[in-house]
């Protein structure tokens, strides 16, 4: 480069830039009322001394900024720190149209753990094997509703994503990466499994990511099986205008004979569901299997060589289940209705 030389950057490195002044809102700003403190500890579907789990409804966001006073952070740091004199911290991340399970942590030490785990499982490995072998056993599962049926009942998507700029210089986009391409990439690897057959042009899928990249189960179930997710206008756009959600007849694979929906009586599809005219993201992390931080913190943090009396007989693991929202259990109850 030559003295006098001009550089020129995409406007969303600047506003990046800009961006990062602004730090998350600070829990001691946020005063949740006596409602929005029962609200959120509805969501609650388990709690003890080191992490907290919550069932995420659609529509909320998880991580918030200046412009975004309602994210589940701030209202839970502000709201369900129960006997601990500060709130719990997110360990991990669901989008704001996924709904589903999502972990916080109580304690500093059990959130870098787990933060750990869910970034690189050989990063949060110790000298103990019996929490080795409990982080081996870690995994989430996601039931989606997508357009079509995938070629292969079961398999594996490995497919790095890569994000780009597009046209209007500001705007940033994760896709699949191409070998050709000079981008920085990430790698990405998800399980998929077939839950049933194809009716009304659409099947549920069970999807266990075996890393945690932004948009990951989205893109690879859009652009690696070519079934994008119901409600997902960002990636799957273009076949939601070729489907309109319109009736279709499908066969039923023991028999050959058409399906016939029944329709239940008093079921309002328009709440989003599959058959509403804007379908809400399909998309719901309904499992989560990991490593009972509570009872490992005292040798990971070597105060101890040995587990306490009292927590010896604790489990290894912890397995959560979460319920499906009110738009899914509607496209799921439609959709069992079909009969022969």
């Amino acid at each position: 480069m030559k003295p006098g030389a001009r550089i020129h950057i995409p406007v969303s490195i600047a506003e990046a830039r800009i961006s990062k002044r602004y730090d998350p809102i600070p829990s001691g700003t946020l005063y949740p009322n006596a409602d929005e403190i029962k609200y959120l500890q509805r969501l609650v579907i388990y709690k003890d001394s080191a992490i907290i789990v919550l069932n995420k409804p659609p529509k909320l966001p998880v991580k918030g900024n200046l412009p975004v006073h309602n994210s589940m952070d701030a209202l839970a740091a502000a709201a369900l720190s129960y006997d601990y004199d500060e709130g719990p911290k997110l360990v991990h991340r669901l989008d704001r149209e996924t709904s589903g399970i999502i972990l916080f942590g109580r304690k500093e030490d059990s959130v870098s753990h787990l933060q750990w785990l869910f970034s690189n499982i050989n990063n949060a490995k110790s000298s103990s094997k019996v929490w080795n072998e409990a982080c081996e056993s870690t995994y989430q599962r996601y039931w989606a509703l997508v357009i079509g049926t995938p070629k292969e009942k079961e398999g594996v998507i490995r497919a790095p994503l890569t994000k780009v700029l597009l046209d209007d210089g500001k705007t940033e986009r994760v896709v699949l990466a191409h070998r050709s391409s000079m981008e920085p990439r990430q790698e990405a690897v998800t399980e998929y499994r077939v839950l049933g057959p194809k009716i009304n042009g659409c099947s549920w899928v069970e999807l266990r990511p075996l890393t945690y990249r932004k948009h990951q189960l989205r893109i690879h179930c859009a652009e690696a099986l070519g079934t994008p997710i119901v409600g997902d206008y960002k990636y799957g756009w273009f076949v939601h205008s070729r489907w309109k959600q319109m009736p279709r007849v499908d066969i039923e694979p023991t028999t050959g004979k058409p399906y016939k929906m029944r329709r239940p009586e008093g079921l309002d599809v328009q709440k989003g569901s599959v058959l509403s005219k804007v379908p809400l993201l399909h998309l719901h992390c309904r499992e989560l299997v990991l490593p009972n931080i509570a009872k490992f913190l005292h040798v990971l943090n070597k105060s101890s060589e040995e587990l306490p009396r009292s927590l010896s007989a604790e489990p290894d693991v912890l397995r959560f289940v979460a319920t499906m929202p009110s738009h899914m259990k509607i496209s799921w109850n439609l959709m069992s209705s079909y009969l022969v």
